[in-house]
């Protein structure tokens, strides 16, 4: 195994369910064993479908812009912009929202990667 190079312009996968512009880059279906990163670009207005992940954590870097991430499991919100990381542990059901007038572009995702929410969203994955 080598290393490799990968480019958030050439997405294998579309996640709409994350954001209209939501692109898997490292993930299983392009090699990785464990590791998941996803580009996010989410538009002003727009917010992911509330979710968890069972056996992830989910992590992510905000690059640009500002929004809000809810903790729904146990009732919380957070501003968020740019520069900052979100984690969120195993289990918590969130969703990230583009509330604040401007748009979130975001990398990171939830690790190891979440099986169960890649077939959900119609990904082939790799035997």
């Amino acid at each position: 195994m080598a290393i490799k190079i990968f480019h958030r312009d050439k997405p294998a996968v579309m996640m709409p369910m994350i954001a209209q512009d939501a692109r898997l880059v490292v993930w299983l279906g392009a090699g990785s064993k464990t590791a998941n990163m996803n580009f996010v670009d989410m538009s002003p207005g727009e917010q992911n479908v509330p979710h968890s992940h069972p056996r992830s954590e989910d992590t992510i870097f905000i690059l640009e812009g500002r929004g809000t991430v809810e903790d729904i499991t146990n009732g919380l919100t957070f501003h968020i912009s740019a520069g900052q990381v979100v984690h969120v542990p195993v289990g918590l059901v969130h969703a990230v929202k583009a509330d604040r007038g401007s748009n979130i572009v975001s990398v990171g995702g939830p690790s190891p990667a979440d099986e169960e929410m890649l077939r959900k969203s119609g990904v082939n994955l790799p035997t």
